[in-house]
């Protein structure tokens, strides 16, 4: 058989066999150490099966599209690289390039998947818009050095061995014949590299939602070849101008409770009158957004290792939500949803960097005798914030450059400096304010401050951390930080003349995906709940009685309900709800997973998702009612509705 091909077959498809089962066998490797590294323990191997075949697919398009190149061009004599030893330098040169990128896309994959469970996709090129801040969190964050020392060796060694195969193919045929040239060979290669390209084995085009079919998020993204999914979804990166949000508006007039609209051109806007639960004291606000906030993790979801005691105290002194989500995962997502009350739904881009989406209302825009403040550790052009909350009018920004603290962490001031910073302005002001606080430090690389060093840390082994949703000693202390953080700002602000007078809110920009297990139902670990399940507290000793909610609410009701507290009518345009209100209201949330497109809302008792193409949906209860066809249609419908008026929002809610 052997002698056979090299009689038959030209040297530049022999070699190309030979190129395309390194190419196999490297691509390979790479799912069996995805299955190794981050395969969840109640998975058997037995069930990845599907998604290993599906992964082949990929992968054989993906070769197809490397040696295709090679293959068409050959099929000139003159652009063999056998024909001259210029030309063996030229293809070698290609595929050694070639296979930097393939490398530096896995690795830039497996440093995703290992901070958000989620394959490469476009989403990454925000390190481009600000690529000192994610190189310096890429730097103390991973072995950079090892990893750019083993970049070159394994591209090197690659290089080597296509060298090494050339070298072969030519001595195997070296008594054979010589330099002869069958172009049907090449033909034949091209149709079998085309139906790689295809899809092998598939009827219909391979295209990168066949592996939502799986509906298992593990399984899709194991299934997922990091370029397919990054280079299909650079489609996604621009709001659809063409949503039609007409058909479902009387469904969300419902649900929003509208009964009559004050706008001919925009049909959700409605005047909010003070109601019996104002407050008449014309209070000060201090909103604080608490990055990477996870419930889960909390001492409020009765999480064993008790890593925020002073927060669960906080909660047990004002109103406290404990089942808020967030519509998604990702700061600059959480910080649009909660500041435009629109879900940021746009596939790709934050709508925060999207000109196109970046201008919108907001309920601050209401607000009459308050100065307004934006304060943030770090620079507020990162995400383009800036451009976000420049939206309300007048804002004051006051980010590191202004600060007189030093920068401790890649991400700026230490979330304590900020407070303390924070607290003394406000406690200088002499009219009303409203105030927005962003933290920055729980997150990765978990750089522990200089005030944080002193604290006394509970010991733990790492498998009681990871049973408990911490996947390191760093960031357990990081959140625990974040705790004494909290405590420390209300323990400042108590001894200033502002504080009787202000109202404190609390929540997450976002949570973080894990094993919650311990705590909380299935669903939170399986279908990612647990990133996007924040706490929400309204902290106001002397203006609110206690109180411990357990209803669903979400991060867009936050402004609303808080507005709904000032003594003063405002104007609502975007999907938010007053949680403080007299007025019946369906308890649910809208939650959209980016990374595996999949939209859908949870309340009380379900959880319902599926997939934005509509290829599958699930329904997971929560609670025990039984679970029917008609709660999975309604929810279905109540999903669609408002994932097509956040749509229709990102670009038609515009400011005044």
């Amino acid at each position: 058989m052997d002698l056979l091909i090299r009689k038959r077959v030209p040297r530049t498809i022999q070699w190309l066999m030979n190129v395309f089962w390194i190419y196999l066998i490297l691509f390979t490797c790479f799912r069996v150490a995805t299955i190794l590294a981050f395969k969840p323990a109640n998975t058997g191997y037995l069930e990845l099966l599907p998604a290993c075949w599906l992964g082949l697919k990929y992968d054989l398009r993906w070769i197809a599209f490397i040696l295709t190149p090679i293959a068409l061009l050959s099929i000139s004599p003159k652009l063999s690289p056998y024909y001259s030893y210029r030309n063996k330098k030229m293809w070698t040169l290609y595929l050694g390039l070639v296979t930097l990128l393939v490398l530096f896309f896995y690795g830039a994959d497996f440093g995703q998947f290992a901070y958000i469970n989620a394959r490469l996709n476009a989403d990454a090129l925000v390190f481009i818009e600000d690529p000192k801040e994610h190189l310096l969190v890429v730097w103390h964050s991973y072995p950079v050095i090892w990893i750019l020392f083993a970049l070159i060796g394994a591209v090197g060694m690659m290089t080597w061995m296509f060298r090494r195969v050339h070298v072969g193919v030519l001595d195997k045929n070296s008594a054979v014949h010589k330099f002869d040239y069958k172009r049907r060979y090449h033909l034949i290669a091209l149709l079998l590299l085309g139906w790689f390209m295809y899809g092998f084995l598939t009827a219909e085009p391979l295209n990168v939602f066949r592996a939502f079919n799986l509906n298992n998020e593990f399984k899709t993204n194991l299934a997922l070849n990091p370029l397919q999914n990054f280079f299909t979804s650079l489609r996604f990166t621009k709001p659809d101008p063409l949503t039609n949000a007409r058909p479902y508006y009387s469904r969300m007039a419902e649900f929003l409770n509208i009964s009559n609209t004050i706008s001919k051109t925009h049909p959700y806007a409605r005047v909010q009158q003070p109601g019996v639960h104002s407050l008449e004291t014309q209070p000060n606000v201090v909103l604080v957004v608490c990055e990477s906030f996870s419930m889960y993790k909390s001492s409020m979801s009765g999480n064993r290792l008790n890593a925020s005691p002073r927060f669960n105290a906080l909660t047990q002194e004002g109103v406290f939500f404990e089942r808020c989500f967030a519509p998604s995962f990702g700061t600059a997502r959480g910080m649009f949803a909660l500041l435009t009350g629109v879900p940021d739904v746009q596939s790709r881009k934050f709508s925060t960097r999207n000109p196109e989406t970046a201008q919108q209302r907001s309920i601050l825009e209401s607000l009459e005798g308050y100065n307004t403040f934006y304060f943030t550790g770090g620079k507020a052009q990162f995400n383009n914030y800036e451009g976000l909350v420049k939206n309300i009018p007048g804002i004051r920004i006051v980010d590191e450059a202004q600060w007189r603290s030093p920068r401790q962490t890649v991400w700026g001031l230490s979330d304590f400096d900020l407070f303390m910073e924070a607290d003394s302005l406000l406690a200088l002001q002499q009219k009303p304010f409203f105030a927005i606080v962003q933290t920055s430090n729980n997150q990765r690389p978990y750089q522990l401050p200089s005030q944080g060093q002193s604290l006394q840390f509970p010991q733990y082994p790492i498998d009681t951390l990871r049973q408990n949703g911490f996947e390191s000693e760093e960031e357990f202390r990081s959140f625990v930080y974040a705790d004494y953080c909290y405590d420390q700002f209300i323990r400042s602000a108590a001894q200033h003349a502002y504080f009787r007078n202000t109202l404190f809110v609390f929540v997450g920009d976002h949570g973080l995906e894990g094993d919650a297990s311990a705590v909380y139902p299935n669903v939170w670990t399986d279908q990612r709940l647990s990133e996007v399940h924040v706490p929400l507290l309204f902290y106001a000793p002397a203006l609110l009685k206690p109180e411990k909610r357990s209803e669903t609410v979400s991060q867009i009701d936050v402004l609303p309900s808080i507005a709904s507290l000032m003594q003063q009518p405002f104007t609502n345009t975007a999907l938010g709800r007053d949680l403080f209100g007299s007025h019946p209201r369906e308890h649910a949330a809208f939650i959209m997973y980016h990374g595996g497109g999949w939209i859908g809302v949870v309340n009380d008792d379900y959880y319902y998702r599926k997939n934005i193409k509509g290829l599958n949906e699930e329904l997971i209860p929560l609670s025990k009612k039984p679970v029917n066809d008609s709660v999975k249609k309604h929810m279905n419908e109540l999903t669609e509705s408002i994932y097509q008026t956040a749509r229709w929002m990102l670009l038609y809610n515009k400011p005044k």
